[in-house]
């Protein structure tokens, strides 16, 4: 049954995602295809990205394309985008290869609105750039203008207000660098997680039949109409 739904599933990306980004790599992994949105043109992302939303928790990926503004959001390959994400641009937000963002992370390149204009859109807007293989952690927020150097990890709940270099970890409000990472420490990335996609495709499959090993189509039929807390 799982597989029948992935079959769907890919078809809903297809013929529905895909189309909405101006760019999209192969081997996109979409898990809860109905939660994820995409607002506005110029966005495009790389290979092999893996977003996952939920019902309580959508991605949203969103371009001002109005005025003078025309946003731009440019994804890198092999990057992940946890729940609740949300990436806003009237500029650019340009994210490179082996990203990472925790659940309810949020990047700006934009105030929305004026300061003392209210009623000003989107107010003052620079690009945000994320280097190679930067981690932003759960709800913290990277405002416009922002630089992150690359292998750099923003803490859970920072907000990061001016740039971050190379190989550090950030944590606070405003952000502050609290620790630098062991240069002699190898460093491995989503990418090197998908040098070979057809065996990350039979270990998602072993994983599903350890963890599904137990279920049966009744007992799927039966937890649509009878849901229990063990279920």
């Amino acid at each position: 049954m799982k597989r029948i739904h992935w079959w769907f599933d890919q078809k809903y990306i297809q013929y529905k995602i895909s189309p909405q980004f101006e760019k999209i790599g192969s081997g996109p992994l979409i898990l809860g295809v109905k939660y994820l949105h995409i607002n506005g043109k110029g966005i495009s992302v790389g290979d092999f990205a893996t977003f996952i939303s939920a019902p309580d928790s959508h991605i949203h990926l969103t371009t001002w394309n109005a005025g003078d503004y025309d946003g731009k959001i440019e994804i890198g390959d092999f990057c992940l985008f946890s729940p609740g994400v949300r990436v806003s641009a009237a500029t650019k937000i340009k994210i490179g290869n082996s990203c990472m963002f925790a659940n309810s992370a949020y990047i700006s390149d934009s105030d929305w609105h004026g300061i003392y204009d209210r009623a000003l859109p989107v107010g003052q807007s620079k690009q945000v750039t994320l280097e190679d293989n930067v981690w932003i952690g759960d709800g913290a927020i990277v405002s416009k203008g922002v630089t992150i150097g690359k292998n750099s990890i923003v803490g859970a709940r920072a907000v990061v207000v001016k740039d971050i270099p190379e190989n550090v970890i950030v944590a606070g409000n405003p952000a502050e660098i609290i620790k630098e990472l062991d240069p002699k420490e190898k460093q491995v990335s989503r990418a090197e997680m998908f040098s070979s996609p057809k065996a990350l495709d039979e270990l998602y499959l072993k994983i599903d039949r350890i963890s599904l090993k137990k279920n049966t189509f009744y007992g799927w039929i039966k937890s649509k109409f009878f849901p229990q807390q063990d279920q």
